[in-house]
């Protein structure tokens, strides 16, 4: 089983969207690392999945959708639930894990943008 099989099984919503399928095959294709190429699947699968949720096309997503993503990701629960100890704790991810969460998303619309099927990135460098 191919790599991009593997990961369309365990991220489906991948598959659905052809484009998104096509980024990535070019990302393995370039040689990138396993677990590379396995963050930018899950951070894009998990955008996907939120533009699916919101019944938006996230070829034409615009910076609210991305926003929508963004604090999405902040207000999640944590995984640890009650049993962090923290004055912050029990919701949202992390900053390093929302970078890199982004970071698939940034890609996938610079792609979207060098195939010309978008005029401009919604995720903006170093302002979420």
């Amino acid at each position: 089983m191919s790599g991009t099989a593997v990961l369309m099984e365990k991220w489906p919503v991948m598959g659905r969207h052809e484009q998104a399928a096509t980024w990535l095959k070019i990302w393995i294709d370039l040689g990138r690392a396993p677990r590379t190429i396995e963050a930018y699947a899950r951070g894009l699968a998990e955008y996907l999945v939120m533009c699916k949720r919101e019944d938006v096309y996230p070829v034409t997503a615009n910076r609210a959708h991305v926003a929508l993503f963004v604090r999405e990701l902040t207000s999640r629960p944590h995984r640890r639930g009650a049993n962090v100890v923290a004055i912050d704790s029990g919701a949202g991810l992390a900053n390093a894990t929302i970078q890199q969460r982004l970071v698939p998303v940034r890609l996938f619309y610079d792609f979207l943008m060098e195939e010309g099927l978008r005029e401009s990135n919604p995720v903006g460098r170093g302002r979420y």
